[in-house]
């Protein structure tokens, strides 16, 4: 296995990098933040017409470009790094994921060319009050009529999503369905939240009809297997934000005099990011490792790997995040810095698809442990 990126991979990273520098600055940044909504509809139009974002792992015969998921961890990382405020985590990572893994071609033939085109933003309604990743914490039902009744939350980007992707509890086990934004007794709730770069819903059903997507009751191993490549995506996002939390204190540590000298001449500042960048390199060997196992199509491996990356990137972007203030000192606190938004993305990336305990359990158990 060839464990380089090639040079079309490189000039990914650099067109993406580019575009975000362009339509995801800081300013772009906190303007979204602010707003409810959440999206800039003509940028989100722009990333799939004119760099095929949405679409880049699609495969060509649902309107995708069928490139691999390294290709897709690059443009994650990159995203993470310009803390990108759109719902392209929610509608590529689990959205998209989840019909891919599920095996009804008419359902991936009929919602995949939306998503690709840009046409559709998307979304998995999987964790309820509880908190849970798992298929245990599933609690929503759905009637032989295929109606869902229940509450699902924490939802990312719930409130803008064309299309839900609902995870329930039939007679004859875990169910997928699809739900269109507009179907009758669906109701949802934007949730206030510490991370406002990423928004996340309270959606409630009420005998609200759905389409079922694939067989009844085999859901879950799709649904698995869509938790693990969300969370190595997630983790080349984290590995992302984590490495601009760093470049932002290197910068500021060489420009920053103190005691007639810049502070990162200090051996505490110079230790400090020293320690920082071993977490990132770290953690950047974790997520690409889980990338090359989705790519080469090993379930066991990717399990492994997914779990072991997000247990060990969630608490590398938080740290790195922490420290990066920590060396900004007095500005890094205040509202007008950018520190603190790479923080609440690093919190609330740490309890995204469950907090690095459950991930290390999940990895324990894989490992026979």
């Amino acid at each position: 296995m060839d464990l380089t990126f090639s040079e079309e991979q490189d000039e990914l990273r650099k067109v993406v990098r580019a575009f975000l520098a362009r339509h995801s600055g800081e300013a772009a940044v906190r303007r979204l933040a602010a707003d409810p909504h959440g999206l800039d509809a003509v940028v989100w139009r722009r990333m799939a017409t004119e760099l095929g974002l949405q679409g880049l792992a699609i495969p060509e015969e649902y309107g995708g470009s069928g490139f691999g998921y390294v290709d897709l961890g690059i443009v994650f990382e990159e995203a993470g790094r310009a803390l990108l405020c759109a719902p392209y985590f929610a509608t590529v990572a689990l959205a998209a994921e989840a019909l891919l893994r599920c095996d009804d071609e008419q359902a991936r033939a009929d919602l995949l060319p939306g998503i690709a085109s840009g046409a559709t933003v998307a979304t998995l309604a999987l964790t309820e009050e509880n908190g849970r990743w798992d298929e245990t914490g599933i609690g929503l039902t759905a009637g032989d009529d295929n109606r869902l009744t229940g509450v699902k939350t924490y939802v990312p980007d719930g409130h803008l999503a064309d299309l839900f992707l609902v995870a329930a509890r039939t007679a004859s086990g875990i169910s997928l369905f699809a739900v269109e934004a507009d179907a009758p007794g669906l109701t949802r709730t934007l949730l206030p939240t510490l991370d406002q770069t990423r928004k996340q819903a309270r959606v409630e059903f009420r005998d609200t009809p759905a389409r079922l997507i694939g067989t009844e009751g085999t859901a879950w191993p799709a649904l698995r297997r869509t938790l693990a490549t969300a969370s190595v995506l997630l983790a080349a996002e984290q590995v992302g934000g984590a490495a601009a939390a760093l470049d932002t204190a290197v910068s500021y540590a060489r420009i920053r005099v103190q005691y007639g000298r810049p502070i990162g001449s200090f051996q505490g500042v110079k230790h400090k990011c020293a320690d920082m960048l071993t977490e990132i390199e770290s953690a950047r060997s974790a997520a690409y490792g889980g990338l090359w196992a989705l790519d080469a199509g090993d379930e066991t491996r990717t399990a492994i790997a997914a779990a072991l990356a997000q247990a060990f990137c969630s608490e590398a972007f938080t740290k790195v995040a922490g420290d990066s203030i920590q060396v900004h000192g007095g500005i890094g606190f205040t509202w007008e810095h950018p520190a603190h938004l790479y923080l609440k993305r690093a919190k609330s990336s740490e309890v995204l698809l469950g907090t690095p305990a459950y991930h290390r359990e999940l990895l324990a158990a894989r490992l026979g442990i």
